[in-house]
């Protein structure tokens, strides 16, 4: 029997696959349920996530027929922006993986990570009023953050899809690649932030995202910590003297 899940773990970094692909990835609850599992082992060993489609397809939406089914106290329990959030708050930086179709539930996937990666086959947007509901699930409040008012009530209210192109060009997708070379293209991202100090970076997503009323002093607490690290010295050492031996070298 297949999982609607799949994982694939290394050291630095873990690979979040849907693999639902007679569904085209709906996120049911089952997906949530081994989400919030992974989360969990995600926040006892912080890793990099790569979260990512299969055949084609990112998360063509929640699933339907469980949406249908659902009434009041399903939609006041959070099943999908719980979740959403949850990877969200993750320690270490979430990459999605995004290709062919995003939307609604699973545009909104892709909202939730800190960078998305998309092919020119990229379909993103938010159609939940067609449907009779909301984006509920994040959409509603952090697409404003990241294309502004204007673009995300027009995503919101008219149910208008991006292409690649589109979302590209308002850094709703940070780089776009070929199919073929989007797995790869997601381990250059997670290569990059793994070149930098672990604990430096999880501080710097956390106070990225602290309330405004928490700065300064929050990046000052942060800061401390860090200034207390071993990474942090032998980093500038070792800083200090590359620097100094490529000035020998000019001499």
């Amino acid at each position: 029997m297949t999982t609607p899940l799949l994982i694939e773990e290394a050291e630095d970094r873990v690979v979040l696959r849907l693999n639902r692909p007679e569904a085209k990835n709906a996120i049911d609850q089952e997906v949530v349920d081994l989400l919030h599992a992974a989360c969990a082992e995600l926040e006892r060993s912080p890793r990099v996530a790569l979260i990512a489609g299969s055949d084609g397809v990112f998360a063509a939406g929640a699933d339907i027929g469980q949406l249908r089914e659902r009434r009041r106290d399903d939609a006041l329990r959070g099943i999908n922006s719980g979740i959403f959030d949850r990877i969200r708050q993750l320690p270490m930086p979430t990459i999605g993986l995004v290709d062919g179709y995003a939307l609604g539930g699973g545009a909104e996937l892709a909202y939730a990570c800190d960078f998305r990666i998309g092919t020119p086959r990229v379909k993103l947007g938010n159609p939940e009023a067609g449907l009779g509901i909301l984006a509920a699930a994040g959409a509603t409040w952090r697409l404003k953050d990241l294309v502004g008012e204007p673009l995300a009530k027009e995503l919101l209210l008219t149910g208008r899809l991006l292409d690649a192109h589109e979302a590209l060009g308002v850094r709703l997708l940070n780089e776009v690649v070929e199919p073929d070379e989007l797995d790869a293209a997601g381990q250059r991202w997670a290569d990059r932030i793994a070149q930098q100090a672990p604990l430096a970076v999880r501080l710097a997503k956390s106070v990225f995202h602290a309330p405004r009323e928490a700065h300064p002093l929050i990046d000052d607490v942060a800061q401390a910590v860090l200034f207390e690290t071993a990474d942090k010295h032998h980093r500038m050492t070792a800083f200090l003297e590359r620097r100094t031996g490529s000035t020998k070298e000019k001499k």
